[in-house]
């Protein structure tokens, strides 16, 4: 199963420790990490999954500039448009903070009928509202469970 962190390339220190958070335990519960695959919110997320031994996926906007915490690397060549294979290839969401770009992702997963938690990023019906990044991952690992 599949969980998909979204965030923007570039983040707060409070976002970084979210996502990194997130992706530690994303692992932990032996889910694969999907994200956009360059730096902030993704890169942080990705580092932590490492961290607890799990893989990450990074499908890319472009040709390259990809994290160095990548395990599978898709270079899509496809711009913005690639948010749509990140939030399809996903069983639930994680937003962490955000600006447009994770916005798309968040309404094209909803479009989906994908779960979406949200630490700290746009509040929009649909998405649920999480306090932490550990009540987020509890939710989607639920969700990406509940998928299947």
């Amino acid at each position: 199963m599949q969980i998909a962190i979204v965030g923007a390339g570039e983040c707060s220190p409070e976002e970084y420790e979210a996502a990194e958070t997130a992706g530690y335990l994303i692992a932990g519960n032996h889910e694969t990490l999907v994200c956009g695959g360059l730096g902030g919110v993704m890169e942080a997320a990705c580092r932590g999954a490492k961290e607890a031994g799990g893989t990450t996926v990074g499908i890319l906007p472009g040709t390259g500039g990809e994290n160095p915490y990548l395990d599978v690397v898709i270079r899509s060549n496809l711009g913005h448009a690639r948010n749509a294979l990140v939030v399809g290839s996903a069983d639930a969401v994680i937003a962490i903070g955000g600006k447009f770009g994770t916005l798309s992702e968040i309404a094209l997963a909803l479009k989906m009928k994908k779960a979406v938690f949200g630490v700290g990023t746009w509040k929009i019906e649909g998405v649920f509202p999480c306090a932490t990044p550990e009540e987020a991952v509890l939710m989607a690992v639920r969700a990406s469970r509940l998928s299947r």
